[in-house]
């Protein structure tokens, strides 16, 4: 029986849930998930204050609401589903290791930073920092599937290190920031300064984006590779055509 955790009303304060993973979760009583501390703005606060709780002994976890303003949801997760049926705020699916999460709606800023493995669809838009590294790290995301069918804001992939960053629709400026390995895909457009201080990593561009001081047009040719993965993406529900996929 999947476990559903429904928030209450919107909270007054932001509110840190780092807790609320499926792999953590599971096997737990209700009245165990219940007594779990939360942050709420400067204080610590039980999650049945802020959470109703329904089901229980599996991995697979639902949290319902707007959650714009609950941080770190999945944050380290090593298994299991999670399913925000609604908005998420910042930090979601970072560090993980491996699992699902899908989002319904949004996902605010950080969304899979530094993350190791697993997959995370976002059905809306992404914030900015999508896969990206944490201020003062070197990497960012070093494995795993990332697809956004909305936008993507500043800086998506910054740090990549391994892993695919796929984005349906349009891409903020500095995507593929000091990027080294993986790669990122944008269907729709890119906005400036696209792969600065990149290394050896790939950015496909569908749109053809303003390219950088430092970079040259080379050759007109279809990747190998590229098929394959698109035929990936499509078959995850992104919108890639056959066009797309025959293409140079």
């Amino acid at each position: 029986m999947t476990l559903t955790l429904t928030l209450r009303e919107a909270p007054a304060a932001p509110v840190l849930a780092e807790a609320v993973r499926p792999d953590r979760l599971a096997g737990m009583s209700a009245a165990e998930i219940e007594r779990i501390e939360l942050r709420h703005g400067n204080r610590p606060a039980a999650l049945r204050e802020l959470f109703a709780v329904a089901g229980g002994g599996t991995d697979d976890l639902r949290v319902a609401g707007d959650l714009s303003r609950v941080a770190g949801l999945g944050k380290g997760m090593a298994g299991g589903r999670l399913t925000i049926d609604g908005r998420a705020g910042a930090h979601l699916g970072a560090g993980m290791t491996d699992g699902e999460i899908v989002v319904e709606g949004d996902a605010g800023d950080f969304a899979g930073a530094e993350m190791h493995g697993g997959r995370i669809v976002v059905r809306g838009s992404a914030g900015r920092r999508l896969g990206g590294a944490y201020a003062g790290s070197r990497a960012g995301m070093r494995g795993g599937e990332i697809l956004v069918h909305g936008d993507a804001g500043e800086e998506a992939g910054a740090g990549l290190r391994r892993g695919v960053v796929a984005v349906a629709r349009r891409a903020g400026d500095a995507a593929g920031l000091s990027a080294l390995a993986g790669t990122i895909v944008v269907l729709g457009a890119l906005g400036a300064n696209v792969g600065v201080l990149m290394r050896r990593a790939s950015i496909v561009a569908m749109t053809p984006p303003a390219l950088p001081p430092t970079y040259a047009r080379a050759a007109t040719y279809r990747p190998s590779f590229l098929p394959l993965m698109l035929r990936r993406l499509r078959e995850l529900g992104l919108p890639v055509t056959d066009e797309l996929i025959g293409g140079r």
